[in-house]
This record gives C-alpha cells, sequence and structure tokens, in this order.
C-alpha cells in the first residue's frame, strides 16, 4: 500500500503558517532558488524582544544568500507599544504586530516564534523586566524553541551590556545567552524532555550595530557582507529588507530600499569564534545526516543541474524519486523530515498543481453549517491522480484522474457542532497573568499565529506516490476595487454581546446612568433569554421570548445606580442565557474585528465589560476641540467626562472660528502624523492669545523636522526621557498653581492606580514662559520636570504634556480624569 505524504505537518508543530491569503505564485527562477536550498542543512535562530528589533537584511540575507533554515524568535509580540495606524493598544495591538511580523517573514524567507511574554512597556533596565516577566518561565519558553528548532547558530540582535537601551532588549540577549547553555543541559526544563532533546548550537553571536549615536561595530569583529544581489530572486538583500521591515506599519518602520555592500558585525557571547562564516564548524553538506548524505546530495545536484526553466514540470519525476530516497532513510536527524517537507512543496511548485479550498461565508457559527468547496487543477499535466479530499473526516470528492489544464471543483456542506471551538488565538485562551500570557499546552508555547478552522487534506497521487496536500479552508470574495481576497476563517458562537458606553463615571452629580446592552445574533435564535449583568446593581430587562433572526442585534437599556463609595471603580460584565426545555446556553463574549490592507483580518473575542467610576469630579468648560493624532480613544473619554468633543481636521481647523472652544486637545503624535499641523499653527496660536486653551499631548522628536519650534508659542525640546515606573513619586513642583487647584484639588494621591507608565517623550530646554509643574525620577535616577509645562499666552493658555493620558483615561484612573478636566479648565473664571 502507498503511503501517504503530507504537507504543511510541521515538527512538533513549528512552522509558518500562510493561510490567510492566496499562496504565492513562484517564478521558475524562484523554484530554482529552492531547489538550491535544498541541498544545505544549515539553522540560524535570530533573538530579541519586540516585532520590528530584528535585523530583516541579515535575516533575508541567510535565508536567501546561505541558503540556510533562519527564524526570528520575539520575545513579545509588541503589545505595549505605540501605534501609529489605528487606536487598538495592549492585546489588540499585538495581534496586528503579530500579523506584520509574519507579513515580513513571508518576504524576507524567514520563520517566526514567539514566548508567552507581555510587552508591559518601555523598561530602563533587565531587573525590572525580570521582576515583572518572570524569567525561569520566558527562559524556559526560549530554551523550548531552540530545543525544537535545533539551530546550529544564536544570534542576538541587543547585548548583555545595556547598550540597547531598552530593558527588554537586554533582558532578550541575557536569556539568549543562559538558553544557549540550558537547552543542552538535561537537568534544565527535564519535564520538555517527553517531546524534544537537549540542544546544543555551535555559538551564540551578538550581532553588533550603529544606531544614533551609539555604535557597538568595530573592524576587528567578525563580519560578513550582507549588501549582495540575487539573481533568481531579482532584487538585493537590501531591497528585500527594506520590503520586510515596511511591514511594521504600525510602527512606522516604512523604509527605503538599499542597494550595495552592506556589513553586518558579530562579537562572541558564547562557543567558537567563527572565522569566515557564521556557522564555520558546522557541517551543512547532506553528509551531516551520515552514509546516506551523498547520494542524497548527487540527486538534488542533478535536478538542479538539469532544471529547465521553461517546463518546471520536467523535475517533477526526480523529484518524487528524491522523496522516496529520503524516506528510506532511518536517521535521528531532523533534517530529514524538514526537507521532506520542502521536496513535497516543491513537487507541487515544479507541477504546477493548484489547490485551494474556500466558501463564501465569512464566518462559520456553531450549530450553524459552512459550505466547503474544494478547486484543484493539474496546470502542467504531470501524471496525476485525486484521490480524495477530506475535511473534518468527511469526503468531498471520489478518484478522479486529473487531466491537463482542467478544472475540478467539489463541494460539500458541513455541520459546525456547537463543540466546535471558537476561532480564538491560543495565547488568549486562558485569562492572561500581568506580565505573561497563560498556555497550558506546551506544543502550542513558540506557534505564532492561530491554526485555520478548517483544513482541507487532498490526497493526490503523483508519478506513482501518494502525497497528501493540506490547504486550511479560507473566506474568498472579490472586491470591485481591490479583486479577489482571501481571509482567515473565523468560527463564531451563536450570539455575541456587547456594551456601551464602556465608562460610566459617577461625579457625584448624577444618581443614575444608562448602560446599552446588544445581544447580536450569528445564527437565528429563538427562546426565553435573560439578559443581564454581573458586578454591579441595576434595573433592567426581564426575561423575555425572543426570534432574532441571523445578522440582526437587540438592544437592552439598563438603569445603573450611582456608587457611594468615591474613587471606586466596579467592573460590569453583560452577559445572557438562552433557555430551552434541554439546556441553557450563556452568551458572554464579545466578537472584535481588526482589519487593515497590509495583514490578514484579525477575529478575536473577549468580555465586553464596562467599568462603573464613582469619582470626586468636577469640571468647568464644555466644548472640546480635539485633533486626533496617531490613534487613541481620549475624545471618547472625554464625553463620558460630560464635554462636547467635536473632531478636527485640518480643513475644520482652517475654517471654523475657533473661539468657540473652551479648549483644543492635540492627540498622541498629532504633530509627528498630521504633516498639516505647520499649516494651522498661526491660527492656533491667535487662537491662544485671544483667551483659547491648546493642551498638546506627546509627540516624538524623530521625523518632527521644522514643526518642532512650531508646536507652541513659546520655543522648546522634545527628549526622549520617559518615566516607565507608574509607581513613580510624583512632585508638584508649585501646589498653588491653579493646574492643581481648579477644579479640582490634586494631590499626591491623584497619581496612584496609574498603568503601565507614568510619562514619555518630555518637554526639554524650555522658553522661560513655559513652567513646569511636576517632577518625577525612575528607580535610581535623576529627576525629570518636563512631564507637563504650561505657559500664558496672550489672554490664553498652552500646556505640553508627556504624561500617558492616551492610557490612563480609558482605563479610567480617576487621578488622570481629574487632572485632565483641571487643564481643560486654565481658561476658565475660578
Amino acid at each position: 500500500m502507498m503511503k501517504s505524504r503530507i504537507l504543511l505537518v510541521v515538527f512538533l508543530c513549528f512552522g509558518l503558517a500562510v493561510w490567510a491569503q492566496p499562496e504565492p505564485a513562484l517564478s521558475a527562477s524562484q523554484i530554482l532558488h529552492r531547489i538550491q536550498k535544498l541541498k544545505v542543512l544549515g539553522s540560524v535562530l535570530y533573538i530579541a524582544a519586540h516585532p520590528d528589533d530584528e535585523n530583516t537584511r541579515l535575516i533575508t540575507y541567510l535565508a536567501n544568500d546561505k541558503l540556510y533554515r533562519t527564524a526570528y524568535l520575539s520575545l513579545t509580540r509588541g503589545d505595549g507599544g505605540q501605534n501609529l495606524i489605528g487606536d487598538e493598544q495592549g492585546i489588540e495591538l499585538g495581534l496586528i504586530r503579530t500579523q506584520e511580523l509574519l507579513a515580513a517573514r513571508r518576504i524576507d524567507g524567514g520563520e517566526q516564534f514567539f514566548t508567552r511574554a507581555f510587552d508591559f512597556g518601555f523598561s530602563k533596565n533587565p531587573d525590572e523586566t525580570f521582576e515583572k516577566w518572570n524569567k525561569e518561565k520566558i527562559l524556559s519558553d526560549v530554551v523550548w524553541v531552540i530545543r525544537n528548532y535545533r539551530p546550529d547558530v544564536i544570534i542576538t540582535r541587543f547585548p548583555t551590556t545595556g547598550e540597547g537601551g531598552h530593558g527588554h532588549h537586554t533582558a532578550s540577549a541575557i536569556l539568549a545567552v543562559e538558553a544557549f547553555r540550558a537547552a543542552a543541559d538535561p537537568k534544565r526544563f527535564p519535564e520538555q524532555l517527553k517531546w524534544v532533546q537537549p540542544w546544543q548550537a555551535k555559538r551564540i553571536l551578538w550581532n553588533t550595530f550603529s544606531f544614533g549615536s551609539v555604535n557597538t561595530t568595530d573592524p576587528s569583529q567578525f563580519k560578513v557582507n550582507a549588501g549582495g544581489y540575487n539573481s533568481l530572486l531579482g532584487k538585493s538583500y537590501g531591497e528585500l529588507a527594506a520590503e520586510s521591515r515596511s511591514q511594521h506599519k504600525s510602527q512606522g518602520f516604512g523604509s527605503a530600499a538599499a542597494r550595495g555592500d552592506s556589513y553586518e558585525y558579530f562579537k562572541v557571547l558564547g562557543g567558537e569564534a567563527p572565522q569566515n562564516d557564521v556557522l564555520d564548524g558546522v557541517n551543512t553538506s547532506w553528509n551531516r545526516i551520515g552514509k546516506d548524505g551523498a547520494a542524497i546530495e548527487k540527486l538534488i545536484t542533478d535536478i538542479e543541474n538539469k532544471f529547465d526553466y521553461t517546463a518546471p514540470q520536467k523535475s517533477v519525476a526526480a523529484l518524487v524519486q528524491l522523496y522516496k530516497e529520503l524516506d528510506k532513510i532511518k536517521s535521528s536527524s531532523y533534517w530529514v523530515p524538514q526537507k521532506l517537507k520542502e521536496v513535497q512543496q516543491l513537487i507541487m511548485w515544479c507541477s504546477g498543481l493548484f489547490i485551494d479550498a474556500w466558501t463564501h461565508q465569512p464566518y462559520v457559527v456553531q450549530t450553524g453549517n459552512v459550505d466547503i468547496q474544494v478547486a484543484v487543477n493539474n496546470r502542467t499535466g504531470v501524471p496525476a491522480n485525486l484521490i480524495n479530499i477530506t475535511v473534518e473526516d468527511q469526503n468531498l470528492a471520489p478518484n478522479t484522474q486529473l487531466d491537463k489544464n482542467k478544472n475540478y471543483v467539489f463541494s460539500k456542506s458541513i455541520i459546525v457542532p456547537l463543540t466546535k471551538a471558537i476561532s480564538q488565538p491560543y495565547w488568549l485562551r486562558e485569562k492572561k497573568e500581568e506580565y505573561t500570557y497563560t498556555v497550558k499546552d506546551q506544543l502550542l508555547i513558540g506557534i505564532p499565529d492561530v491554526h485555520p478552522a478548517y483544513v482541507a487534506q487532498v490526497r493526490v497521487n503523483v508519478y506513482g506516490e501518494d502525497f497528501v496536500f493540506e490547504k486550511p479552508v479560507r473566506y474568498k470574495y472579490t472586491d470591485p476595487v481591490k479583486g479577489e481576497i482571501y481571509q482567515p476563517l473565523p468560527v463564531v458562537p451563536p450570539a455575541t454581546i456587547t456594551t456601551s458606553p464602556h465608562l460610566l463615571i459617577f461625579n457625584g452629580q448624577q444618581s443614575t446612568q444608562t448602560l446599552n446592552v446588544q445581544l447580536h445574533a450569528n445564527t437565528k435564535l429563538e427562546g426565553r433569554v435573560t439578559t443581564g449583568l454581573r458586578g454591579v446593581k441595576y434595573s433592567g430587562p426581564q426575561p423575555a421570548d425572543i426570534v432574532l433572526e441571523k445578522g440582526s442585534t437587540k438592544s437592552y437599556h439598563f438603569t445603573i445606580s450611582n456608587i457611594d463609595n468615591a474613587n471606586r471603580a466596579y467592573v460590569v460584565n453583560p452577559y445572557a442565557e438562552k433557555n430551552n426545555d434541554r439546556d441553557t446556553i450563556a452568551y458572554a463574549l464579545a466578537l472584535r474585528s481588526i482589519r487593515y490592507d497590509h495583514i490578514p483580518a484579525i477575529t478575536y473575542f473577549y468580555p465586553d465589560q464596562a467599568v462603573a467610576l464613582s469619582i470626586d469630579l468636577k469640571t468647568a468648560g464644555k466644548k472640546i476641540g480635539y485633533i486626533p493624532g496617531a490613534g487613541d480613544k481620549c475624545a471618547q473619554i472625554l464625553e463620558r467626562m460630560g464635554y462636547d468633543v467635536t473632531v478636527l481636521d485640518r480643513t475644520a481647523v482652517l475654517t471654523t472660528d475657533l473661539r468657540k472652544y473652551d479648549a483644543i486637545i492635540t492627540g498622541v503624535r498629532a504633530y509627528n502624523t498630521n504633516e498639516w499641523m505647520n499649516e494651522v499653527y498661526e491660527k492656533l496660536m491667535t487662537y491662544i492669545h485671544e483667551g483659547g486653551n491648546l493642551i498638546v499631548q506627546y509627540n516624538t522628536s524623530n521625523n518632527i523636522g521644522p514643526l518642532r519650534a512650531k508646536i507652541g508659542p513659546y520655543a522648546f525640546n522634545i527628549s526622549r526621557n520617559r518615566i516607565t515606573d507608574e509607581q513613580a513619586k510624583v512632585k508638584l513642583l508649585d501646589p498653588s498653581h491653579k493646574v492643581f487647584n481648579f477644579p479640582n484639588k490634586i494631590v499626591a494621591s491623584d497619581f496612584d492606580g496609574w498603568i503601565q507608565e507614568r510619562s514619555i517623550y518630555h518637554a526639554d530646554s524650555w522658553d522661560s514662559n513655559l513652567k513646569p509643574l511636576l517632577s518625577m525620577a525612575d528607580p535610581g535616577e535623576r529627576p525629570h520636570d518636563g512631564s507637563l509645562i504650561v505657559g500664558k499666552y496672550g489672554k490664553g493658555y498652552f500646556t505640553y504634556t508627556g504624561l500617558v493620558f492616551f492610557r490612563q483615561l480609558p482605563a479610567g484612573v480617576p487621578g488622570a480624569l481629574r487632572l485632565m478636566a483641571n487643564l481643560i479648565a486654565l481658561n476658565q473664571e475660578q
């Protein structure tokens, strides 16, 4: 009996899942490039802390010039960064940056892994980082990835000595060096040895760098020229690297293509020093697997030499024979299964075999159906026979001879049981610890992405050998502008439940507020439904018989009573229970879909909680003009505080009488992201001079150019100073100032309960007309006074602040709400 070969089944679940977009079509020269890669048995693991930390040029060079298997291990998913393309923060930003990394790897040829570490924001030293991450847990993840991937050489982006700046950066290097040794020690993390074996890499190197004023390279260091040109790919490694790095759009890392020689430098952190190549001393030929290697390498060389650019299908028979010979080898080397996978992929590419699996449904619902279609086309006419197609153990196709360039399409409707798991990223299935994700299944740790909900297994016999090609079932549709689009196919529950608003503020004046709960039917819902809240007293709807058609939403309105205790927050959890004669089904999750053109659509689920906050909050002034920047949720929170907020764009600022606004507030990085802010400078200054109040939230000094001197009426610089300890002591430099006394009395306790950090990108070298009002310092550092500067200009006020209101206001931090109210009231009468 013929044995079946399965493509995309990877060693211990490791590998890059390209399933949210059409398969890239490879040219004949690209196929030859992949054939050449069959001859090389060498691997490199690059380790750093965040998405965008990796050296894309070096990864491109190693993967495409040296033809090594190359991967990037990012300790975090970048959850604590700042978002230049939207208002997603925290977990949602981590989901975006995960997909940006995967998009980058699809370009530069690398693979991608992660640990369970949560990016909690900027950290100034590794000690602070390890206090929060649990060093041993994250070290175990790094060791796990090394033991699975088995790199010959490990490379760190940063040193252990701190030149990388960010505490996460230094921590990543410390963990890499410790893991280099620990992965080879059977006494370290022995519970992993149920699945893997100890592994000792040949060496660990630090890829030294020159960033701005910090240059850690030296001519005496080992170096390689990573700036070459690859004629098979038609691009230089600098061009490919720029395309790869430009996928980090949420961080604003669009990069210009580079050509010409470019050297990468290295220092040895462990193991033998290299002399001529990163993998010096590593046998990267097929002799590595033993006596059978020479014959395998000869077969590959013969395939390479006889490759016909005009007819790649002529190589299929030889590739099938190569596969058979590889499959006979009894070797403990992981390179045999790895190369079997690569050969099978080449068989599909060379034969021109087209396989696609899709549905026209944007999602599938538990208790519903999914209509799946699978198409197969033997475009070059190699001897091939379709044996069967199975999805969820159901057969879609009979045994069929695949004639040349003929479309074969098979359909099947499959019931989706209630037990089918919803499409939740695996690292979000369990409640997150404060600084690490909870992943209980050891085999999932390190995997970059979610697994597809449905996979079509297409069994095809090619030249007498059976192969099973796995194709994820995707949602496919045609956009009138963009053309054919593929997106992931999520599984959703029969109903989801959302709330609005997410923050209820009781400031001593309101006795009740209304919370809206929406029950959305993803399939037809019939039955008696109880909808309510957990966590707070309320009055609202009673159980009712409902019939909701698929896609419809029913709203429920709850009256929430004031909470007596000042500065107390209560979490409100909405839920719905559907009762019938047989069972009770509870719905308590909301569905969030994140869509950007450069990455696949992202779906995840979460409890859509609201926070009811009782706070001593007074306001003065009513109308706010808000100029959005890089993306934040401050405008919505200002509305919850009782202000009338108008979002202003360039046209509105230029054409509106700004005097009607009690304050104008710019969103984070507004001067970095809106080139037109220079055009409205004079009008904003006139607005202040005539009695207005302009509050500018932080901007970064990089890329600000000539705008740096044209933010406020007086000169000041923007520094890189920041306070990362959210509990850092704050000193009021002038407690009598209006900012601290009207309409709210601000005291030291108003800085309790802040999240992630205090402030970023402080003002520096300010004009004497601007007055610093706060002083703060991270542990062991000198105080900074530039987090909040205020100046009178004419009849009005100008404020620049690095205080991270964009994090504190959505989180409902009482002191931040009160301080913002006072800044807004600067031009109001006491």
